[in-house]
């Protein structure tokens, strides 16, 4: 049984790739490779996806199912993902993230990973605006509160311009289209 908080990021991704179908650890890296896939969102070297994919089998995630076979290299260990791992997946893949600064490769890699599923990113998105939203008015207020000649009141502001461009970024989305910033 695993801990759904104790687990990476990468090894979450990767989990994500299995779920798709069953899979072997070279066409996982394929796809987080530079001109993979998911590597345009986040790139995941060879050996983390393995050791990634062993972490995954010792928390009963995923499970071998086979053994791949000739063609070129050697012979690939096939593995699908447990319906407990389909249910971590399920629970990761509609959380939102908490900071601004995990848009760029927490977020984005749910997001990917859902269109490669074909699932619907409104309850993330729904749920992501709400945090951010939240989170808006708590630094808004944070930064009102605090010295101008304080650096802190710089560190929040940048904070607070992160969030609302990523409140922007979501709203975009689920809009489907692109904003018209005025020009």
């Amino acid at each position: 049984m695993a801990d759904d908080d104790e687990l990476r990021p990468a090894t979450l991704a990767v989990l994500g790739v299995v779920a798709e179908s069953p899979t072997h650890g070279f066409a996982v890296a394929g796809l987080f490779a530079a001109n993979g896939d998911l590597g345009r969102v986040w790139r995941l070297p060879r050996p983390v996806i393995y050791r990634e994919l062993a972490r995954l089998g010792e928390a009963g995630l995923v499970r071998e199912v086979g053994v791949e076979t000739g063609g070129p290299g050697p012979s690939r260990v096939v593995v699908e993902v447990t319906d407990e791992g389909r249910a971590v997946l399920d629970r990761w893949l509609v959380e939102p993230v908490q900071r601004a600064r995990e848009v760029r490769d927490a977020l984005l890699l749910k997001l990917a990973l859902l269109h490669r599923r074909g699932g619907d990113p409104r309850p993330l998105i729904d749920a992501q605006r709400a945090v951010f939203e939240m989170r808006a008015r708590e630094l808004g207020a944070a930064a009102a509160a605090t010295s101008v000649d304080d650096f802190e009141r710089t560190l929040l502001l940048w904070r607070l311009s992160s969030t609302r461009a990523a409140l922007d970024f979501l709203n975009a989305v689920a809009a489907g289209a692109i904003p018209d910033d005025g020009e």
